[in-house]
């Protein structure tokens, strides 16, 4: 039987202290063929003009980048390269955790943490796990049922607007917050392409960034419950 080939986790590397950036590439690329680094910057603008060309599936950006701030790259890191961007950094503010989440990113990790747990973090989100405590998940819900209480009947709106599909697949989503993507298209007898597809039209409708963000939404709207399906017009 032939090797299985393994296609590598392309990471990309952003980050305004160059010792951090020169760690990061010896610790990433020891673990190939199962990751590597395919560039590294220490700013977000000369990294925006590389990103088809290098097309990582996995961007760890720092979020103080001296005179740019992490936080309003990331939808623009996200539209440009569909990589998804997992926070590394040195300092410790929820504020700024949970403005990095709302803004698309799937995950933080702290320079502190172990090797180990760096490059677990880069797995589990590039298999489209979040990579969050449970402390920030909290943050999260709070923040979404303060912003729901105060939307109404836009709210409604927007539950009326999912189609029959989309209603099974927050269900499942909700009901497997912790399973990777291809987990959840198996339970749903789809392909992970098609699942991200929908999702991407859901995140959309409902004004949400990421599964975080649905997942809070969910349980704001009792989205997660048996009788949604019937519950919102079905």
């Amino acid at each position: 039987m032939a090797d299985q080939i393994v296609t590598p986790i392309r990471v990309l590397l952003i980050d305004s202290h160059c010792i951090v950036l020169f760690g990061l590439e010896k610790l990433i690329d020891s673990q190939r063929p199962k990751m590597e680094v395919v560039g590294r910057f220490t700013n977000c603008s000369e990294a925006f003009s590389q990103m088809e060309k290098l097309s990582p599936d996995v961007i760890l950006l720092d979020l103080d980048l001296g005179i740019e701030n992490g936080i309003d790259a990331i939808p623009r890191l996200i539209a440009t390269s569909k990589a998804k961007v997992l926070i590394f950094t040195g300092s410790h503010d929820p504020s700024a955790y949970d403005r990095a989440m709302l803004a698309g990113a799937k995950g933080i990790i702290e320079k502190k943490e172990a090797e180990e747990t760096i490059l677990r973090a880069i797995e589990k989100v590039h298999e489209g796990q979040l990579w969050l405590d449970n402390a920030g998940i909290s943050r999260l819900i709070k923040l979404a049922h303060q912003k729901t209480a105060k939307n109404g009947n836009i709210d409604q709106k927007k539950l009326k607007s999912l189609t029959i599909r989309e209603r099974t697949v927050i269900a499942t989503v909700t009901s497997q917050a912790g399973a990777p993507c291809k987990v959840i298209a198996a339970t749903l007898n789809i392909s992970e392409r098609t699942l991200r597809n929908h999702l991407s039209a859901i995140y959309e409708k409902l004004g949400v960034t990421n599964r975080v963000g649905l997942w809070a939404y969910a349980h704001t709207h009792s989205l997660n419950k048996p009788s949604f399906l019937e519950a919102i017009g079905q």
